[in-house]
Order: structure tokens, then sequence, then C-alpha cells
């Protein structure tokens, strides 16, 4: 949806660059989860909620095309972040009621963010807990950018894909389209 992930953005504005980086690289290692990485990341986040919202409200991008789509289409969303730092986005963009939202949650508590994720079982395929649970029946167009979205994307029939998940599909022979906007989703 957005341009940064969410979770970036508030994390290189809120979190510890040092934690950051450290298990960023053992989660690529495939030394930690992705799940166990999102807990020791936003542990460093301090920062009362609001403040972080409004933060993540003004400067967030959401990439073009997302509104238009959100109309025609009505997607799921599916993402690692938090409900309570989508949900202020989907309501700046005015699709707040347009989409089925799947999210984790977050404790904002003073002494470190504590994350709440929603139950999802552990995957077949990647040993984690992980969004391709999600996906319904029939034909899934997959837009991502992320680790999270590795293993999503790979049981779709058509792939828009940035970021490392492009990096990934390519290391794999897999083909996608490029993720510049939402407007060729539509």
């Amino acid at each position: 949806m957005t341009e940064r992930d969410t979770l970036d953005l508030v994390l290189s504005a809120f979190g510890d660059q040092e934690i950051y980086d450290r298990v960023e690289a053992e989660l690529e290692a495939g030394r930690m989860t992705l799940n166990d990485v999102i807990s020791a990341e936003f542990a460093t986040v301090t920062a009362p909620l609001d403040e972080v919202v409004a933060y993540v409200v003004e400067h967030a991008r959401v990439r073009p095309g997302f509104a238009e789509l959100v109309h025609a289409r009505h997607p799921l969303i599916v993402s690692s972040g938090f409900h309570e730092l989508i949900e202020p986005l989907l309501e700046r963009e005015g699709v707040l009621g347009e989409v089925e939202l799947r999210a984790n949650r977050v404790d904002a508590r003073p002494d470190g963010w504590r994350v709440i994720f929603r139950g999802l079982d552990t995957c077949g395929e990647c040993g984690e807990p992980c969004k391709r649970g999600d996906l319904p029946e029939g034909e899934v167009v997959y837009a991502g950018d992320g680790y999270s979205d590795y293993c999503a994307a790979l049981a779709a029939d058509r792939i828009y894909a940035t970021g490392s998940l492009a990096r990934y599909l390519d290391e794999r022979g897999v083909a996608y389209e490029p993720l510049t906007d939402f407007r060729a989703l539509l």
C-alpha cells in the first residue's frame, strides 16, 4: 500500500537502529523468524501510540492509484504491520470501510511496544506463520514488497513486486511485474 513499509518508517524514527540492523541480518540468515524480529524491533519503541500514528499519517506515502484500486476492487490487505498504524492511513485516503484488513495489533507500552500477532497457522511451505493462509480461493493477484510477502507471493497467479520481494523472486526465476503504482492492477 505504501511506498515505504510503515514498520520500517516507525522503526527508523522511533526504534533502535543497532537492534534493527542486527535482527534483520538474523532474519536473512534464517536464524530468527519474522515474528521474532518484529517483536525485538518494536520492543525498542517507547513513544506514545498517538505520536507515532501522527508521524505515520504525516510521512507515509501511499502508492499512486491505491484509492482507485480500492474503489474498484475492494481488495484484501494482508499485512505484518499493525491495525493501529494502517487504519489511520486508510482513513486518510478515504477508503477505510472499503477494504478487508488482516494485520497484527500492538500494545504500545512506554517500556517498549508488545506485538499481538494474529493467529496464523504455521505454513507447510515456509515453516512460519505466514500470509499464504490468508489468500482467498480462486485467482489471486498479489502485490508486495518485503520478506513477509515471500511465501504468499509464490502461491499467487499473478505477482506485482518491488523491493526485497522482487529480489527474492529474481533469485528464484519467478515471473512478476514491477510494482510501481496500483493503476496497473486495475
